[in-house]
């Protein structure tokens, strides 16, 4: 990370006018055809009106900012930053807890640090809202939440607290040491499998004697994820791991999201029958050992097979400790998919596949007004994020 980028990232600007006037060469709402001279009002945190400048009036005491594109605010769909840190040290790296395979228990919420460097770094880019929680390197590390990047506590930045239950399946949910379980595929699926019977097996009870049921914090998250309030979302790689992961799915009647899916272009069929989600591996993501097979083109055939995807920065292990998905979204849009829809991807797809599309990812009257200016193509490397806002407030101006 270059010094003075990360020193930009850090300083946070002063909190500016709740009265905004957006002005774009080209305004990409994500609720219709891009806008040529477009302007976004912006009132009280909620996006007032959208249209072009012909058709809107800026009332008398509106601060006016312009620039090249304005775009949603791009939303990461799955990041463990928050709980993962710039440091790279033990102390800022809360995102996976070894100590045992299985605690879906663990909140995310209980573990983000609204205050950490990296969140101001991704929201330069014009990042205003993360999926982010335990990341995957065990059976299942925990729960997941969405937050928005501004605010000095949790609770400043929450959108919703509890989404997901982070799993992973395949080589990558093995122990490391051995004679630890889970040591072989079949041996993750089975004690996964074994949770939620254990699950159905309480829920029987409560039925029949409600007082008498015992209650445990893993049980109830189990309970959620059977009755479909809370997805599943697996990391899986290899072809065949994503088959096993669909029939475990289809077997409990699970709302599974399928995460990272290097192999997918070998069962680009199945995965569209199943009707799960796709968050996509990042388009940059190092090759080797369960994503040997990853590639550049993911993004594109997923699109092309219908299947609904979003974009993600996943878990870095090296400094900086993230990606940033503006970027990954503009190498899939080179190797296939588009401007448009990698752009969808960062916008209304992934709103719609998080489920918070009725306050985040268009630009559309009553909704959030969080907003990224670029001074050029977003996908380019040479542009620049010029002003970002989050909840009608100026958050930042700082280009980078």
């Amino acid at each position: 990370m270059r010094g003075a980028r990360l020193a930009a990232a850090l300083a946070l600007p002063a909190v500016l006018s709740a009265q905004l006037a957006v002005e774009g060469e080209t305004v990409y709402t994500m609720a219709g055809p891009a806008i040529r001279n477009g302007i976004v009002l912006i009132r009280d945190g909620k996006i007032e009106r959208v249209g072009p400048r012909s058709e809107v009036r800026v009332p008398a005491g509106y601060r006016r900012l312009a620039a090249k594109v304005v775009t949603p605010g791009l939303i990461d769909a799955y990041t463990v930053v928050g709980l993962s840190g710039y440091l790279n040290q033990a102390h800022d790296q809360d995102q996976l807890e070894r100590s045992k395979p299985i605690q879906p228990e663990l909140r995310a919420v209980d573990a983000y640090d609204a205050r950490e460097p990296l969140i101001a770094y991704l929201r330069g880019y014009g990042i205003t809202t993360l999926h982010t929680g335990h990341g995957p390197g065990i059976l299942v590390s925990g729960q997941t939440m969405i937050v928005k990047t501004v605010g000095d506590t949790v609770e400043e930045a929450l959108v919703r607290p509890d989404v997901m239950v982070a799993s992973t399946l395949g080589g990558g949910a093995r122990e490391r040491d051995p004679g630890k379980s889970p040591g072989t595929r079949a041996k993750a699926i089975a004690m996964l499998r074994s949770e939620l019977v254990k699950a159905q097996e309480t829920l029987r009870r409560r039925e029949k004697k409600p007082e008498e049921a015992a209650r445990d914090l893993a049980t109830e998250v189990w309970i959620q994820v059977l009755r479909g309030e809370k997805p599943l979302l697996v990391t899986v790689d290899r072809a065949h791991d994503i088959l096993s992961t669909i029939r475990l799915g289809k077997e409990f009647g699970l709302r599974l999201v399928l995460s990272s899916v290097a192999e997918a272009y070998l069962v680009l069929e199945e995965i569209r029958a199943s009707g799960y989600p796709v968050i996509v591996h990042p388009a940059m993501q190092r090759a080797g050992g369960e994503t040997e097979n990853v590639s550049f083109e993911t993004a594109a055939k997923l699109k092309a097979a219908g299947i609904p995807f979003a974009m993600q920065s996943g878990y870095e292990s090296y400094v900086p400790k993230t990606r940033v998905v503006l970027f990954e979204a503009a190498v899939a849009a080179a190797y296939g998919l588009g401007f448009e829809a990698a752009l969808a991807a960062l916008t209304i797809d992934a709103a719609r596949l998080l489920g918070i599309a009725d306050r985040l990812g268009s630009l559309e009257a009553g909704k959030d007004a969080d907003l990224a200016l670029y001074d050029g193509d977003p996908f380019e490397y040479t542009s620049h994020a010029i002003g970002v806002i989050i909840n009608g407030r100026l958050v930042s101006d700082q280009p980078q």
